[in-house]
């Protein structure tokens, strides 16, 4: 490690050769040997060199730096060889001796093993880093059954910082910058979509509105389904009943869409005609309607002493019609003879007499030549065959007139009498 030294001459001189250096090769003044010499207190130059590699070994490990410099500090405190008699101070040290050599190559030693073990250090750290490497999350353990021995480096992890990493990865797998998001026009286009939005939004409401317009239209106001007067049709009407009065009342559904033609409205108008007992309205899509009417005979017909006309009415005391006493018409029909027809039909008696005579049946009504109802508790009808019956008013008749049938048809009972009294139907009067 030191440079060459040169000796001492007897005569105390020093040679003019200058001394050579082992290391770099080149040759050095005797003088710079010298100063170097006395600066570092007397220490031989290989002492010297072995503190300063001991001293940057420092900085490149942290376990060798403290060998360095106690091997350094070791080397310092060696006392320095007195010099040969007669040589001046600033001449080179002696030639290196066999001890020098010894000390410079334990130095070594120490110096090399330092420098293994922090390579196995290294080495080690590597190890552990390699073994404590977190598992990707794709990783997949197979199951384990109870009781077996489960290897925590085996279970799946999820290591966030990779994952990222490979989320944000380009194409050749380097990590890409995050795109950086311009919030101006991020709220300009936020703007604009909501624009788009609420115009789509009423957009669809005028076209939904438009649509029920157009449907309200076309079902209630349009000619598709207008009732036309024309397609409107009637059936049931008889002599006492006219075709007429049925029509009159179902053409004032004309005009109107079928689906605002009440069938209750019309068929409750067609029940008010006098005659009818009951009506229906049929609707006939896309703009027809038909009605049909029940019409029944009529109760009586009322005749007054000064004309040969006859006017029915039915049993709700409403006029028909009048017709000619001597048409074919009224036969088989009771007549009831009173003063006048409109006063007639305002009294009790007769409003009874009129429920009495609808409930007979037709068989006794085509018998019946004369009604009497001069009180509303004496209404009598008179029969072909002279036998007079006294139903007094109208309530139990149907309990009247199954006693009335009973002692008709029993020859013991009826025998040559010729009045039946039901007016009281606990004790019946045979005359």
């Amino acid at each position: 490690m030191a440079g060459r030294s040169v000796s001492s001459s007897p005569s105390g001189e020093i040679p003019d050769k200058p001394a050579r250096s082992t290391r770099s090769g080149h040759a050095v003044p005797a003088k710079r040997v010298a100063r170097s010499a006395s600066s570092r207190n007397g220490a031989p130059s290989g002492s010297h060199r072995v503190a300063r590699s001991a001293s940057s070994g420092a900085h490149t490990a942290h376990e060798s730096g403290r060998t360095a410099r106690s091997v350094a500090s070791g080397a310092a405190r060696t006392p320095p060889k007195t010099a040969t008699a007669g040589v001046d101070s600033h001449a080179e040290r002696p030639a290196a001796t066999p001890r020098s050599r010894r000390k410079r190559a334990s130095v070594r030693s120490v110096f090399a093993a330092a420098g293994k073990a922090v390579a196995r250090r290294r080495s080690a750290k590597q190890a552990r880093t390699q073994v404590r490497k977190p598992r990707i999350v794709e990783e997949r353990t197979g199951a384990t059954s109870p009781g077996v021995f489960v290897d925590a480096n085996n279970l799946p992890s999820e290591d966030v910082v990779a994952k990222t990493l490979q989320e944000t990865a380009g194409a050749i797998g380097v990590a890409t910058r995050p795109k950086v998001v311009d919030f101006v026009a991020r709220q300009k286009e936020q703007r604009k979509a909501n624009t788009r939005r609420i115009a789509a939004r009423v957009a669809v409401a005028c076209a939904a509105l438009a649509t029920v317009v157009a449907l309200v239209w076309l079902l209630f106001f349009s000619p598709v389904l207008r009732l036309e007067s024309n397609n409107i049709s009637a059936s049931g009407a008889n002599e006492w009943v006219s075709n007429g009065q049925i029509m009159a009342i179902a053409k004032r559904q004309a005009g109107k869409s079928l689906l605002l033609v009440s069938d209750g409205a019309v068929e409750q108008q067609l029940s008010q005609i006098p005659g009818v007992s009951s009506a229906t309205a049929e609707k006939k899509f896309p703009n027809g309607l038909h009605v049909s009417v029940t019409a029944q005979r009529p109760a009586a017909m009322l005749k007054e002493p000064s004309g040969s006309t006859l006017t029915a009415v039915d049993s709700k005391a409403r006029k028909l019609n009048a017709v000619n006493g001597s048409a074919q018409s009224v036969q088989g029909i009771p007549v009831i003879e009173v003063d006048n027809v409109g006063k007639a039909l305002s009294r009790r008696a007769v409003q009874s007499a009129l429920v009495i005579l609808d409930a007979l049946p037709e068989s006794m009504r085509n018998a019946i030549v004369k009604v009497q109802a001069n009180t509303q508790d004496s209404i009598t009808t008179q029969l072909d065959n002279g036998i007079s019956i006294v139903w007094g008013d109208d309530s139990d008749l149907k309990l009247k007139m199954a006693i009335v049938d009973k002692i008709m048809n029993d020859p013991n009972v009826i025998g040559d009498k010729k009045q039946i009294n039901v007016s009281a139907t606990a004790r019946p009067i045979i005359k």
